[in-house]
């Protein structure tokens, strides 16, 4: 089960069907976002593809009768008319049409209906309808997909679609558990087996284990988002946000053209792949530890005295380069980070969080809140998610300050959308909503503390909190996963032995989870688990998901990794 995998395999496929020579790929929005994931723009010349065209683009190119077109689409209904409108008017000498999903049979007939010249070779489904992020975890891009504590209704049609997408290319046809406090998740259960049902020929599937489909809410776990991160991949979300691979860095003061957007994929950076999960420390290291082969490489290849010198600079140069690039990159998104994390005090907030999630001191808690909440170095994202955080633990105590920090919020002046945060969170995922009591678990006792070494300036920091999802897996792999808490799905229960978990978040999954999965994968050789969500979320886009959810506006929807 490898998300990653899966689609490159498609995507390959699709420019090989074609044969050889020259062709173009025709996609839309969504599929553009979806091959840019796994394939690099190289990586894709590679295999002869030569021009790409947005099919909803208002301008495009003059007719190129000797190209051969590869379409790659969502089978949406604005799509179908454009490859209609495509088709009666072909720019293309010949076509073969994919699909990204499940396309109906009046849609197929309606093409043919307009391929009056007949240029259309071939038609397929290739399920690739998701964001491959990591080979374990995968996205839909849905900012806020909820609308007044319910499913939007066009998000809960296109998480179904993502999600049969997703069984589809890893071939699985599994058993469905929910949050039976989720009425999300029980509808999204629901009509997840609608589809199986009526697409069943498309499910059978010979499979040697019985997979699960879990599906659970975020209003269960509204702590992990709250938290500010410290290993790699979630850092970069959290600080400078990552968008499909890609990080906008132009804000830097004196940053050059070709790093005003980098791109982070594991698939392509090999730094990147080896590094994503590591603690803030330990990359200050092993960044050091690039920085130094680099120097070493360059000295060596500034010894050109010979013309096999020259030949064997030459013949280097190419890696020199990437190298090179990896390195400025690098030190870069590293320098952002430690910059960010020194001017705004995260350690001390950070620190401060980790206590208000895994222990139970409210007084002493109470003070470095304030504390803190008067530090003018302090940012008001993260003032407001102390707050927020305190409001979650503390909001049954009898003599808790929720009212007060607001008031101090409001001398601060952040801003209203900030400070409504505070009740809103609690509206959304409060003590009376949540399935279990996020501050009262055996994890809490557990604390330990963790020296990040490597950069200095980086003190101790707490990293003791574990995702309420940990819990969850450690229970659905050990057989102990309460059956009132997470039911099947037609009351079917699973005889043989756990091996292949897809997880999904209503809400959005986080990196802290990923990290949590990765390393699940990793103790549990026999057992595969991969992970999703709606979108995966930083502090930002947490927020958007909470005001739809609480107030019943949603912003239009948009593709994004994270």
């Amino acid at each position: 089960m490898n998300v990653i995998s899966a689609l490159k395999l498609y995507v390959s496929r699709m420019t090989e069907e074609s044969g050889p020579g020259m062709k173009v790929l025709l996609m839309d929005k969504q599929t553009t976002s979806i091959v840019s994931m796994v394939f690099s723009h190289s990586e894709i010349l590679m295999k002869e593809v030569y021009l790409f065209e947005r099919i909803d683009a208002s301008s495009r190119n003059e007719a190129l009768r000797h190209l051969k077109c590869i379409v790659f689409i969502r089978p949406t209904k604005d799509n179908v008319a454009l490859l209609c409108n495509e088709l009666r008017n072909p720019k293309f000498g010949i076509y073969y049409i994919y699909f990204s999903n499940i396309i109906a049979k009046a849609d197929i007939k309606l093409l043919a209906d307009n391929d009056e010249q007949e240029v259309v070779r071939e038609v397929h489904e290739f399920y690739a309808d998701y964001l491959a992020i990591n080979p374990h975890l995968f996205s839909f891009g849905i900012d806020a997909c909820s609308q007044g504590l319910s499913w939007n209704p066009e998000h809960l049609h296109r998480s179904c679609e993502g999600i049969i997408s997703v069984l589809l290319s890893l071939k699985k046809c599994p058993y469905i558990r929910y949050s039976n406090t989720s009425k999300m998740a029980k509808r999204f259960a629901e009509k997840i087996r609608e589809v199986l049902t009526k697409e069943s020929n498309s499910f059978k599937f010979r499979q040697e284990t019985d997979p699960i489909l879990l599906i659970i809410d975020r209003k269960d776990d509204p702590v992990t988002p709250l938290l500010n991160q410290w290993t790699y991949q979630a850092m970069v979300h959290e600080l400078l946000t990552i968008n499909n691979n890609r990080v906008n860095l132009s804000h830097i003061d004196g940053i050059s053209k070709e790093l005003k957007e980098v791109v982070l994929s594991a698939e392509h950076d090999e730094f990147y792949a080896d590094n994503l999960y590591l603690n803030f420390g330990e990359i200050g290291q092993t960044i050091k530890n690039l920085m130094d082969e680099f120097q070493k490489k360059a000295q060596k290849n500034q010894k050109v005295e010979s013309i096999a010198d020259m030949k064997n600079f030459v013949e280097a140069y190419p890696l020199f380069k990437k190298m090179s690039g990896t390195v400025s990159k690098h030190v870069t998104v590293v320098g952002e980070l430690s910059n960010l994390v020194g001017k705004y005090n995260l350690l001390e907030i950070s620190e401060t969080e980790q206590e208000l999630s895994c222990q139970n001191e409210h007084s002493n808690q109470i003070q470095k809140i304030k504390k803190l909440l008067n530090n003018t170095n302090v940012r008001d994202i993260d003032a407001t998610r102390l707050v927020m955080l305190y409001a979650l633990h503390y909001e049954k105590h009898t003599n808790n300050e929720i009212d007060n920090l607001v008031d101090m919020l409001k001398k601060r002046n952040v801003p209203d959308k900030y400070t409504k945060l505070v009740y809103n969170i609690l509206q959304y995922s409060g003590i009376n909503t949540r399935q279990s009591n996020l501050f009262d678990r055996e994890a809490v006792a557990k604390i330990t503390k963790k020296l990040f070494k490597g950069l200095s300036g980086v003190d101790n920091i707490y990293t003791q909190h574990n995702p309420l999802l940990t819990e969850i897996l450690d229970d659905l792999i050990r057989g102990k996963l309460n059956p009132q808490s997470y039911p099947y799905l037609g009351n079917m229960v699973m005889k043989t032995r756990i091996q292949d978990v897809i997880v999904f978040i209503i809400g959005g999954a986080t990196y802290e989870e990923s990290l949590a999965v990765y390393n699940i994968n990793k103790q549990n050789p026999n057992i595969k688990v991969i992970l999703g969500g709606t979108t995966i979320h930083n502090f930002q886009s947490f927020s958007n998901e909470i005001v739809s959810a609480t107030n019943g506006t949603t912003p239009r929807y948009k593709p994004r990794s994270h």
